[in-house]
């Protein structure tokens, strides 16, 4: 929906519907689009609009600046009357500001950001340059630039910061300086391959995890961090433990899109551990040096097993959901074909079945003494639970991919950090 000439009342609250109102003087045909959240900053967003023209003008490049406003004060009708588009959404979070944003997007580049006037949106021309030179996610570094005194608090600065971006660095090999600077920018294109899907502020770590896990072309440029102007102060200010809070949201992420950090690697390790106890003590007891493993240390190994395997499966369902290593979703569809694992499934209950009953009848002979168990029935247990976990990974992975055809893995992955 376009508004033209909005009236105070227009603004006076967040719609329920998104509408669009455009300035009187507007870009016909931007190549960049200046995409910004909103939530009633008056005393900032002149000022934050009139930056945003200077830095493209200044830049040499056509562009549009979007405000995506979810105010119940004069902000919105303020940046429309500077030059801004502005876009009235229901105010549903940061992250979804951008999500609402997207259909109405016009320019081929998009830089982002915080319109209170910390991030110096005079100075677009390294975003440019990284976009000339094909980048396609450009971050912008405070740390590589320069933060003026008390713009950043130090809790932010000298631990906040550091710490997650380092965790970001090892969990996906990457090599960022400064995750959560807020002002970065993507090509369209990328934009809309990343799927944002965080409704609130750990956006900015989906983002930058989707852009390493889909391979984008990726630079960081030196940007200018200021204070907060007088009158204003950061939301992150406003109550002690919002930065906890803003931190354990974006180390969620983390985890939520790196299964393997979690589910793969302690999978394999419970899973051979568990093989190695069920199986190699299948025959009985080992004495290895001063200890030894009996039937305890293989049932011990079942509950390994179990978890393993449990976890295996789970991450290959989320890489199959996330499809971020298109080439291994591919792998795990051919290697747990239906039609091959299900007779083998098959194969594997009948032989554990045949082994526990030959020591079940013994068992029973013995009037169920729990000391007469045996290592052959734990090892004919190991064969059931192992195919019964391989048949329903099957099954799940079936049914992810029933009816479709093998993905696109497309060209080779490239990185680039600056």
């Amino acid at each position: 929906m376009t508004t033209e000439n909005p009236s105070l009342e227009t603004f006076g609250r967040a719609p329920e519907q998104i509408q669009l109102f455009v300035p009187a003087v507007d870009c016909p045909d931007p190549e960049v689009s200046l995409v910004v959240p909103a939530l009633n900053e008056p005393i900032t967003i002149a000022t934050f609009v009139d930056w945003c023209l200077e830095g493209l003008k200044s830049a040499g490049v056509a562009g549009e600046v979007v405000i995506v406003d979810s105010s119940n004060d004069r902000t919105p009708e303020i940046a429309l009357a500077h030059g801004a588009r502005v876009l009235r959404c229901p105010r549903r979070g940061l992250g979804r500001a951008y999500i609402d944003a997207l259909p109405y997007v016009r320019g081929k580049y998009v830089i982002m950001g915080d319109c209170d006037c910390t991030y110096d949106f005079r100075e677009l021309a390294p975003f440019i340059a990284a976009f000339r030179r094909d980048a396609q996610f450009v971050m912008g570094s405070r740390f590589k630039g320069k933060i003026d005194p008390g713009a950043m608090p130090p809790l932010h600065q000298y631990f906040g910061t550091p710490l997650t971006t380092f965790i970001l660095n090892i969990m996906y090999g990457c090599h960022f300086s400064d995750i959560h600077c807020g002002m970065r920018g993507l090509t369209l294109d990328a934009y809309k391959k990343l799927g944002l899907q965080s409704q609130k502020w750990e956006y900015a770590s989906e983002m930058i995890i989707k852009a390493v896990k889909l391979g984008l072309r990726t630079e960081e440029v030196p940007i200018h961090f200021l204070k907060d102007m007088e009158g204003r102060s950061s939301h992150l200010k406003s109550s002690w433990y919002a930065p906890w809070v803003a931190g354990w949201q974006n180390l969620r992420v983390f985890f939520l899109f790196r299964p393997d950090f979690f589910l793969r690697w302690p999978g394999r390790a419970f899973s051979l551990l568990g093989l190695l106890l069920v199986f190699g003590l299948a025959f009985g007891p080992i004495q290895i040096g001063g200890v030894q493993l009996a039937l305890y240390s293989q049932v011990a190994g079942l509950f390994l097993l179990a978890v393993g395997t449990s976890f295996l499966g789970l991450d290959a369902l989320t890489t199959l959901h996330l499809k971020f290593d298109r080439a291994r979703c591919n792998r795990l569809r051919r290697m747990y074909d239906y039609d091959v694992i299900a007779p083998l499934s098959a194969a594997l209950i009948i032989a554990g079945t045949v082994v526990c009953s030959s020591f079940v009848w013994t068992w029973m002979k013995d009037d169920f003494k729990i000391s007469n168990l045996s290592h052959g029935f734990a090892a004919g247990l190991g064969l059931m639970l192992l195919a019964f976990q391989l048949f329903l990974k099957t099954l799940t992975i079936t049914l992810f991919g029933f009816g479709t055809p093998l993905l696109d893995e497309g060209p080779p992955k490239s990185r680039r950090y600056g």
